[in-house]
């Protein structure tokens, strides 16, 4: 009994409290916005019992030591179940609103891409926690470039671009930060865009370009493909700045704004609560990144900072993609707002990814910043 005590109180000591009373908030801005526009509403009962299970799957991973993902043979696996799990969809995956992503097993469906993204960050971060001191050679560019493609087009061919988009950030932030040449990146980014132009110029037809266009900038066509976006924008700025007051949103009550309770959420949360509360949601992302970030600078090797500093690219990368779709500046690709949004499989892998993330927190070192800092970064 002592033993079973003393194992609970050490993962309870692990875990980062200011990094859950952070998202606890954001969890209840999600479903306060989600369930105060009908009197029975079951996203906001199924969304209770994700987070449930998600919050389960948090406290249980917290406990678990993640020193074997270092292994290149868990990564070896990891890699391939990802790969398998994509191809699969092709096969007997389900299509909801045009993209083949989805299993399906009856009562429950699971995204593989959201799973992907938590694997293509353990696998970077392995490949650049391993590779530190020869970081500069182009070839890592090349290679860790050809994992992420091999994903990122698989999903992309689903399609979901917005899901292959949060793959290229994961990657492109990942080498940002892990010391490769930025001489060596700005040419392969030259060459690609001149690939994207002379595509451009010589390959795509008129409609085929259209299509794009329509797609970058969907608030040219309010009457067709830019009517979500176009409603979206009218709801955030009718907030104005103190909002509607709870339940008093009319764009989102009267159903001119679709998809309230996932690809339009934050719209909707703006609507009733005004630039004043976007500001106070805000500042509570900006501490869940912050201690996500100070977790990962204490971390026992490199290949633990390269893991928390890649699931704070995931988290800022679908932060920012969803309130640029809503607010006009970027393209409706369907992400969702993380901990806001409805929807099982986003829940899950998030809280698995800051599980994984506490789990580490347990073998941490306490090592003074400066430290870290010249032996991270080179200073």
């Amino acid at each position: 009994m002592k033993t079973i005590f003393n194992f609970f109180k050490k993962t309870l000591a692990s875990i980062d409290w200011i990094l859950v009373l952070a998202i606890l908030p954001i969890v209840g801005a999600g479903l306060v916005t989600m369930n105060s526009f009908v009197a029975t509403n079951t996203f906001f009962q199924r969304q209770m019992i994700w987070l449930i299970i998600s919050f389960a799957v948090f406290f249980i991973f917290s406990a678990i030591d993640f020193k074997f993902l270092r292994r290149t043979s868990v990564i070896i696996w990891l890699f391939g179940i990802s790969v398998g799990l994509l191809a699969s969809l092709f096969v007997v995956g389900s299509v909801w609103k045009g993209a083949n992503s989805w299993l399906s097993f009856g009562f429950f469906s699971f995204q593989p891409a959201e799973f992907v993204k938590i694997i293509l960050i353990i696998l970077l971060a392995k490949y650049f926690s391993r590779r530190y001191v020869e970081i500069k050679n182009i070839r890592h560019i090349l290679v860790s470039g050809a994992y992420a493609g091999i994903l990122f087009l698989l999903i992309l061919v689903q399609p979901d671009f917005g899901s292959a988009i949060i793959i290229f950030l994961i990657w492109f932030g990942m080498v940002m930060v892990s010391g490769i040449s930025k001489k060596h990146l700005t040419i392969l980014g030259i060459i690609a865009l001149s690939g994207v132009a002379f595509l451009w110029v010589a390959v795509f037809q008129d409609y085929q370009k259209d299509r794009i266009l329509s797609f970058v900038h969907p608030l040219e066509d309010i009457q067709g493909a830019g009517y979500n976006a176009y409603q979206s924008t009218v709801t955030v700025g009718s907030g104005q700045l103190w909002g509607k007051g709870l339940g008093y949103g009319t764009q989102s009550r009267l159903r001119f704004l679709p998809e309230y309770q996932t690809d339009f959420i934050f719209a909707a949360y703006a609507e009733e609560w005004g630039f004043v509360g976007v500001i106070i949601l805000f500042i509570f992302y900006g501490i869940v990144i912050w201690r996500i970030l100070s977790n990962a600078m204490y971390g026992a090797t490199n290949f633990e900072i390269f893991y928390g500093i890649g699931l704070s690219i995931l988290l800022m990368s679908h932060l920012m993609i969803h309130v640029g779709m809503n607010i006009g500046l970027l393209p409706v690709t369907g992400i969702t707002v993380p901990f806001m949004s409805y929807g099982g499989s986003h829940l899950l892998v998030t809280f698995a990814g800051l599980g994984i993330l506490m789990g580490m927190r347990r073998y941490s070192r306490a090592t003074h910043k400066s430290v870290l800092k010249n032996e991270f970064f080179g200073v």
